[in-house]
């Protein structure tokens, strides 16, 4: 495939479907905006039930997805699949599906503007707004990739189940942890939730699962070359 045909492909499989989850996004947190959702009580509930131990707790699941740990974990594990596969197709898929999560996230977060829970907040609040969570997406992206990835190389159902376990409990927890320390209202973790999930799938589509959708009646185009 050529320069220009990959250039068209990565245009369709990765930045259309990038600049549309950014749009819904948007359009998301306009609406959520507009239309009273009542979320704020749950957040006063969960703030009035709150005791030293569920602090400590909610603390270390949030820092599971803290944005320099999710670099440096992606960082790490993009070159252990590299020394592992040979090859670079899961790293890229894997750096591609963070940092997708991260850029949609960037692009929207500012410009819907959403305030955060009327609580007291038990992390420094970032600049951006609340609206979605960057660290929920953020844990999907990275926890349900390297998951994604691993279940390729494995074919009993203990060992998937034993896999993805962990790789959804992490995004759960990371959001409750918001939820629970005042950082986020439940639509901003739920938004989160999807927009991490729509980025693995689509650069999974994109990038990892690429050459086993090719044709063998078509060699001459072929999967991309990532390693």
């Amino acid at each position: 495939m050529s320069k220009t045909e990959d250039l068209k492909y990565y245009g369709l499989t990765l930045l259309s479907p990038m600049l549309l989850m950014a749009a819904v996004t948007y359009g998301a947190g306009q609406a959520v905006l507009a239309w009273p959702t009542g979320e704020a009580e749950l957040s006063r509930d969960l703030a009035a039930a709150r005791d030293p131990a569920w602090n400590t707790a909610t603390d270390l699941g949030s820092s599971l997805s803290d944005t320099p740990y999710i670099v440096a974990l992606t960082a790490v594990v993009a070159i252990v699949f590299r020394l592992w596969f040979h090859r670079w197709r899961e790293s890229i898929f894997l750096i591609a599906a963070v940092w997708s999560q991260s850029l949609v996230f960037l692009a929207t977060t500012e410009v819907v503007g959403r305030h955060r829970p009327p609580v007291k907040h038990l992390d420094p609040a970032p600049p951006t707004s609340s609206f979605p969570s960057g660290h929920v997406s953020a844990a999907v992206a990275f926890y349900c990739g390297v998951a994604v990835v691993l279940t390729t190389r494995v074919r009993s159902t203990a060992a998937r189940v034993a896999i993805w376990t962990p790789a959804v409990a992490a995004p759960l927890m990371v959001g409750f942890s918001r939820l629970y320390r005042g950082m986020h209202f439940l639509t901003d973790v739920m938004w989160g939730l999807l927009l991490g999930a729509a980025c693995v799938v689509m650069a999974a589509w994109s990038i990892l699962y690429r050459r086993a959708r090719t044709s063998p009646s078509h060699p001459a185009r072929t999967a991309v070359r990532a390693g």
